[in-house]
């Protein structure tokens, strides 16, 4: 009854708010509809209204796939300092790293229906469901683990804002191991990710033994780049509250990150420019382009260099603690990574194709609607849960279970 009661007043708390927040959903709605049109005509005519074709069988879809789950991933970004070492400036927010990856899980799972040409096919991967094809098919695994972490991200939110909801404190010996558990799941929702691409032996651009730890250093610089401009923006509008010491701590564990993926992406560049194979061509189609065609050039190296500022300015302790600097290098962290996995990973590892040709990928229209529409999906998860988490968390916003009264 208490639950009942607590999910009806979490509806109530959605469902209210100011003109600002009315019209940041309209937006939002507007958006999902823009790009459900345009899926509606993905399902009517099939993926030929898309620009991928046998040459590139993954792309657009499949990029934004493998960005969600590492930001997905870093949620223990906040849950180790958290959790692990009980540091209570962070402990205060981590359940916003727990919202984030339940709307990043809901996005990667959207972006998969839509790069399945018929969407019925979707249940063969649905644990308990379907046929799951464990343990020779790295995307029944994919399927199991990013499965597995959503259901325990919602449960962990659930729990804590019901607790709160109450004004009790959780249990410890509940809510502890599942934490704890979080941080092996959030790891191998990524590095399973990563397998789907250097199992390929064929495909050598992705046939390394770095793919995954990359994957994860990439990943926890990402998500808390979100989460920096996400606390100062709630910060400013609402009674939301985060003590500087804590985003100066999650600023300098990105950069200690992003240095560990640069140094994976060095160390993948001197293996290939050192030995020098036919393999070399990929690296090349990347940063300087071959045959003449360089359409994804410019995505390279503004990869590399929004990562290398990025890292700088938050390796230095007085660029780190500046408002305006902080917030360049989020932003920029958030671009380089996603141009490095959207972009220069997914069609580079198909080109040139197996007769050596090279066919020059850009995103359809309907990919591009498509995939405004899932993120504004992610973005509309992501506000009503955190509209509800600050309402109960910071606005004292409850039931005297006795009385029925709201405070």
């Amino acid at each position: 009854m208490n639950f009942i009661r607590f999910i009806k007043e979490s509806v109530h708390i959605v469902i209210h708010g100011s003109r600002k927040y009315y019209a940041w959903l309209a937006f939002l709605l507007v958006l999902i509809i823009w790009g459900a049109v345009g899926y509606i005509a993905q399902l009517n005519n099939g993926l030929l209204v898309t620009n991928m074709r046998d040459n590139i069988s993954w792309a657009f879809y499949i990029g934004n796939f493998t960005f969600l789950v590492g930001v997905a991933a870093a949620a223990i970004m906040l849950v180790i300092p958290a959790y692990v070492y009980n540091w209570k400036p962070i402990k205060e927010v981590v359940i916003f790293g727990e919202l984030l990856a339940i709307s990043a899980i809901i996005m990667c799972m959207l972006f998969v229906l839509v790069d399945i040409g018929n969407p019925l096919r979707l249940w063969h991967i649905i644990p308990l469901i379907g046929k799951v094809n464990i343990p020779s098919s790295l995307l029944a695994w994919d399927s199991v683990v990013l499965t597995l972490y959503f259901i325990l991200n919602l449960v962990v939110v659930t729990y804590l804002l019901y607790k709160q909801y109450h004004r009790k404190e959780y249990n410890k010996s509940v809510l502890t191991p599942l934490v704890l558990l979080s941080i092996p799941l959030a790891i191998g929702i990524h590095t399973v990710t990563a397998f789907l691409f250097n199992g390929f032996a064929g495909r050598p651009y992705w046939n390394s033994a770095l793919l995954a730890p990359k994957f994860l250093a990439s990943a926890f610089c990402s998500g808390p780049a979100v989460l920096i401009i996400l606390f100062q923006i709630l910060k400013k509008t609402t009674t939301f509250e985060i003590k500087d010491e804590a985003i100066w701590k999650i600023a300098e564990l990105m950069a200690y990150a992003m240095f560990i993926n640069l140094f994976f992406f060095g160390s993948e560049v001197f293996k290939e420019i050192y030995s020098n194979t036919e393999h070399l061509v990929h690296l090349k189609y990347v940063f300087m382009g071959v045959k003449g065609n360089n359409d994804i050039v410019l995505y390279g190296w503004l990869s590399i260099i929004f990562s290398v500022v990025a890292f700088l300015l938050f390796l230095i302790p007085a660029t780190r603690k500046n408002v305006i600097t902080l917030n360049i290098g989020a932003v920029l962290i958030w671009f380089g990574v996603f141009m490095e996995k959207g972009i220069t990973l997914i069609t580079p590892g198909f080109t040139p194709d197996v007769l050596g040709q090279i066919y020059i990928y850009r995103p359809s229209m309907t990919e591009i609607r498509v995939s405004v529409a899932i993120f504004a999906i992610g973005f509309l998860i992501f506000t009503l849960l955190t509209k509800i988490a600050i309402a109960i968390v910071y606005e004292n916003f409850n039931i005297d279970t006795l009385g029925g009264r709201r405070k």
